[in-house]
């Protein structure tokens, strides 16, 4: 949760130092790769190939085992990676020509975006190396320390824009790299953060590598159809960028805000639930005890819906004032909040999609079906190509949000119907009914602080700081009053589970 509200804060930052304008478009350009990369290994190939192979060493042959097979990968992306960077740099100016073309209609963008991009490139080395680290840790259960590592990815960039970004011009370097070089400590810092902790549970680094090692090749032969499987959402995000590069400055940035601000709950619920999820997944798939896979999957898609769909309905009423109260300030202006704010609501769409994915596509790699995942994803990023290149013409940026939010429902629906007839059910009966009680609960909240936003707005008055804050707070405190009261007269079971497990925590403490 941390990393996700700092991740908030970094963006936040960086709106204000830059607003919506061309060096915040060659950045987000420039980070796009290596953000994908990060996205997919910390949250895709780590979780769906090395987690279900290392668990089972540790199951089965233990620690010293295990230990090996990590050294053996850690080393196997570095090599891998290196060589990705090399070739990054050397053919970065062609790389960025594929993705913003466009860019080199103004004056010096593109070659703004270069410059960056080669900068940026041994993040991808820095980031593989910590989700290896993450990967070990969540297999033993250590689940804290992982979820706090990205935290300095956004504490690092963020203090460097905060004092760098004036000592930029000094070296005649743009103000915008005192963010890469935020980002490049960032990714050493989520090294530093994870090697004590592993440490502490015996693990010592050797420089070995054995492409012959059959369980080192099983990784990697799993690792590249894992993240094929998961990369649905981020490649699609990519083409978003790609296509966003012709519609003018501040569209790549406005998309860019939003994903980030729609994304929030995504790795506060969805990501959260699936990497608590995968390891006792993969645990009952190797005792061969399906009926408990099955239990845990649907216990976690009723979880994240009860999460997700009120986080759905209250970006898609409130958006507009969130990014007021989050990003306008300094050279992030009206028009560039009232612009986020739709990209926000029709991205928000998505949301439940994104975290079924999270969720479903790591099971068919417990379940060594890893085709599966692979076909899905290649289906949706074709259909949200088609999809983008159709609703763009139409609705602008505005119709990248929404291309890719379909897109994202798709990807899990023809997910949880294949891994419907794989578990043979899915527990469908109850979490449909959740499914049903939550969007009703949610729709009464949407009613709600749609209300008190306008009443709040037309009582107080005015543009500044505070009486934002008071006005959403209020709102949002309406909000999840209303939820709470709406989910207990629907009876949704998981709302009332919670309750019951608030209620014996108090009363242990008492």
């Amino acid at each position: 949760m941390t990393s996700r509200i700092l991740g908030v804060v970094r963006e936040q930052v960086l709106a204000a130092l830059f607003g919506a304008g061309d060096a915040t478009d060659a950045y987000n350009v420039a980070f796009r790769v290596p953000n994908l990369v990060r996205d997919l290994f910390a949250e895709g190939a780590m979780s769906s190939a090395f987690v279900p192979t290392f668990t089972r060493h540790l199951t089965t042959e233990g620690k010293d085992s295990a230990w090996r097979l990590g050294n053996l990968v850690i080393n196997g992306l570095i090599v891998i990676t290196a060589v990705l960077v090399i070739l990054g740099i050397i053919f970065a100016e062609p790389l960025v020509g594929v993705f913003a073309g466009a860019y080199r209609s103004v004056p010096g963008k593109f070659e703004l975006t270069v410059f960056l991009t080669r900068l940026l490139l041994p993040f991808l080395t820095f980031v593989a190396v910590a989700a290896a680290f993450m990967g070990m840790l969540n297999s033993l259960h250590r689940f804290f320390i992982p979820a706090l590592s990205p935290a300095m990815f956004n504490v690092a960039t963020i203090v460097c824009a905060l004092t760098l970004v004036p000592v930029m011009p000094l070296f005649g370097w743009p103000p915008i790299t005192a963010i890469v070089i935020g980002s490049l400590l960032g990714g050493v810092a989520q090294l530093a953060l994870q090697w004590p902790s592993l440490r502490s549970e015996g693990f010592r680094y050797r420089p070995i590598l054995d492409w012959r090692d059959q369980n080192f090749r099983r990784v990697l032969v799993l690792m590249g159809p894992g993240t094929i499987g998961l990369a649905a959402t981020q490649v699609n995000v990519l083409v978003n960028t790609v296509l966003a590069t012709g519609e003018g400055t501040g569209a790549v940035s406005w998309l860019n805000y939003a994903f980030r601000l729609m994304y929030l709950p995504i790795g506060l619920f969805g990501v959260s639930i699936a990497t608590a999820t995968l390891p006792t997944v993969s645990r009952h798939v190797a005792m061969n005890d399906e009926s408990a896979a099955r239990g845990t999957v649907a216990n976690g898609l009723a979880l994240m819906l009860m999460l997700n769909i009120p986080a759905t309905v209250g970006l898609m009423v409130l958006a507009p004032p969130i990014v007021r109260l989050i990003f306008e300030r300094g050279a992030f202006t009206a028009a560039d909040t009232n612009a986020t704010a739709a990209a926000v609501q029709f991205y928000a769409l998505g949301l439940i999609g994104y975290s079924v994915v999270r969720i479903c596509s790591p099971v068919f790699y417990a379940l060594g079906q890893n085709r599966t995942p692979v076909i899905v994803s290649g289906i949706t990023v074709l259909a949200n190509a088609a999809l983008n290149i159709a609703l763009v013409g139409v609705m602008g940026y505005r119709g990248l949000a929404l291309g890719t939010s379909i897109a994202a429902l798709f990807n899990a629906a023809l997910l949880l119907l294949l891994l419907r007839r794989r578990l043979k059910g899915l527990e469908g009966g109850r979490v449909l009914s959740s499914l049903v009680r939550i969007a009703l609960a949610s729709m009464v909240m949407g009613v709600a602080a749609a209300f008190v936003d306008v009443e709040a707005a037309r009582l107080m008055p005015g543009s500044g700081l505070t009486l934002q804050i008071v006005r959403l707070a209020t709102t949002i405190g309406v909000a999840m009053a209303v939820l709470a009261a709406s989910a207990y007269v629907f009876r949704v079971r998981e709302f009332r589970e919670a309750i019951a497990v608030l209620a014996r925590r108090r009363r242990a403490g008492a």
